[in-house]
């Protein structure tokens, strides 16, 4: 028990006088999704994007959340090929929301996007109150998406119980007698 701690010594005398600088490393975004572009750098590149066919068949309401949609499975496609990290998704009626993911905006990061800006306005207060997809303009906008609304949902099935349809019935009954 009397021999001295090597591992201790041996630290302590590789130790200089002053501590060495410590570099601050900016964490580089790039570095976290290999493979996901800027949309600036497409544009550079003169390299076109294409959207799938699956944001046309959401038949998702732009103020209910996105997990309503009733096929989970297309919230996880990229909302663009090649996979981006941001892009702007404009409305007819001059509004613009920006989906962002350092690994490739998906189907449901635009739906959030989007659910976030009209989360707040009840259904009366939308025209077109139904996601029919989305449409990339390179002539217009090398950098955004224009938003398509529709006044009826796209999906094959109707809102079932408790959905918005009920409800409208029973109040012009009300409003009848």
């Amino acid at each position: 028990m009397s021999e001295p701690l090597t591992k201790v010594d041996s630290a302590v005398q590789g130790l200089s006088s002053s501590p060495p600088k410590e570099t601050k490393n900016r964490r580089q975004s790039s570095a976290a999704a290999p493979g996901v572009f800027n949309i600036k750098d497409l544009e550079e590149e003169g390299r076109e994007i294409q959207l799938p066919i699956e944001t046309q068949k959401t038949g998702w309401k732009i103020n209910k959340s996105p997990s309503t949609v009733e096929d989970q499975a297309i919230l996880k496609i990229p909302l663009t090929t090649p996979p981006i990290k941001k892009i702007d998704l404009h409305f007819p009626l001059g509004m613009e929301v920006t989906a962002r993911n350092l690994k490739g905006v998906t189907i449901k990061d635009a739906l959030d996007a989007i659910y976030k800006a009209y989360k707040k306005r009840s259904d009366d207060e939308l025209d077109s109150p139904y996601l029919a997809g989305f449409e990339w303009d390179k002539e217009e906008s090398w950098t955004r998406l224009v938003v398509h609304l529709q006044k009826q949902p796209t999906a094959t099935t109707l809102d079932g119980p408790g959905g918005s349809g009920g409800g409208k019935k029973k109040k012009n009954k009300k409003a009848e007698e």
